[in-house]
């Protein structure tokens, strides 16, 4: 019988960790070898299109507005029924919210197998919000972490080690490889971007939020406007500081050339006109999509010194570190890029091979079957769930 495994998503907005979700929800369900379940805080945003073609179209929703009310423990008594109705034998949560709601829900339906996530580094939670997921932590068989830099985080949190597995996020080389055989021209027209021959684009694709720290990405553009007049810098994403960025661009006379798509359907065809990628976040990074994207498209990359960065990018060989908010420095290694073609060249098709070894959607999908399959081992030998007993036991269309 194949084990019933339940993801868990906050909600369908375009966001790094969703993106992943989703992802690993095709991957899972490519395999044949599990019942895949989706379940989420809300049904909304962008991307649930990308999960209706799956053919997840009645997922079921646990709205939340706050964890403190009486609407807290309504939802959570629906998660536990919905979880001994459909016998689930394995929940994964993916981030701080679905953590604290579907491994606490989990744990009270007694589901075997609990594992929670964590996908962001230190800067982005209160002292109280970690004291409450801490204490989920302890609720769950296993966390995965996406990068090393994470992995630490949750050991110095006080997560026993051997609780505590590294997957890193993988990403789709042929969904994002170069477009070497759409014209250049066709490229930007689709995009919207100016088409003079000798323009060189600088671009950052990251959701518009605090922690991206776009102020240091148009610094660094000021300073290399000023060195070579004829690159254009390129914002992709959406997000709550659109406005804010958009109003920032004015006030520092950057118009002409600060150019903001707002959210990019299409980053391959991007990334394929793009010379330089750059990701300026300031905290709470885990393991950048972004920069393994960048990768994937053979492009060299310019980041700040936060999350998994360091486990990504091989400095001098993929790209360049610089330190958060260290604009001169990121200025200075975008200028070398643009003033070295043939190694920015040489970068990005060595980034493309590191993709390829240890981001690949094929390394990820088997180091979680693997976790899943040992996990689910262990609890069938240690001891019988209540659902198990249900499956054995009750009659054939038996109320719960």
């Amino acid at each position: 019988m194949k084990p019933n495994v339940l993801l868990f998503i906050d909600s369908f907005t375009q966001g790094g960790t969703e993106r992943q979700t989703i992802q690993l929800t095709r991957l899972l369900q490519g395999t044949g070898r599990y019942n895949i379940h989706l379940t989420c805080l809300s049904g909304k945003g962008v991307l649930r299109g990308e999960v209706d073609a799956l053919g997840f179209r009645d997922i079921p929703e646990f709205p939340l507005n706050s964890f403190y009310g009486p609407n807290t423990v309504v939802q959570i008594r629906r998660l536990v029924s919905f979880l001994r109705e459909h016998e689930i034998d394995l929940v994964e949560t993916h981030d701080f919210y679905t953590n604290i709601f579907g491994i606490t829900g989990a744990a009270l339906a007694r589901v075997p197998v609990r594992i929670a996530s964590l996908r962001e580094t230190d800067g982005s939670r209160s002292v109280a919000q970690k004291l409450v997921v801490r204490r989920v932590y302890d609720l769950a068989h296993c966390i995965v972490a996406n990068a090393e830099a994470v992995r630490r985080q949750l050991i110095r949190d006080g997560v026993r080690s051997d609780k505590v597995v590294t997957i890193y996020n993988g990403v789709d080389t042929e969904r994002i490889s170069p477009r070497s055989n759409v014209p250049r021209e066709e490229s930007l027209t689709a995009l919207n971007l100016p088409q003079k021959a000798n323009h060189r684009f600088v671009t950052i694709v990251a959701n518009l939020r605090p922690m991206k720290d776009h102020l240091t990405f148009l610094k660094a553009a000021q300073r290399v406007r000023a060195e070579f007049p004829d690159t254009l810098f390129v914002i992709a994403g959406d997000g709550e500081l659109s406005e804010e960025v958009r109003g920032l661009i004015s006030r520092l006379g950057m118009a002409d050339y600060a150019l903001m798509l707002g959210r990019c359907a299409d980053v391959a065809t991007l990334l394929s006109i793009s010379d330089v990628c750059v990701l300026s976040s300031n905290c709470g990074e885990g393991f950048s999509n972004s920069i393994i994207e960048y990768m994937a498209a053979e492009r060299p990359v310019v980041a700040t010194d936060v999350g998994g960065a360091r486990e990504a990018i091989v400095e001098g060989q993929t790209g360049f570190i610089v330190g958060v908010g260290d604009d001169r420095g990121m200025a200075e290694r975008i200028m070398f890029l643009l003033s070295n073609s043939q190694q920015a060249r040489e970068m990005g098709k060595c980034g493309l091979q590191v993709v390829k070894q240890k981001f690949s959607c094929k390394a990820q999908l088997e180091q979680v079957e693997n976790l899943y399959d040992r996990l689910l081992s262990t609890s069938r030998s240690s001891f019988r769930s209540p659902i198990q007993s249900r499956r054995h036991h009750e009659p054939q269309g038996e109320s719960q």
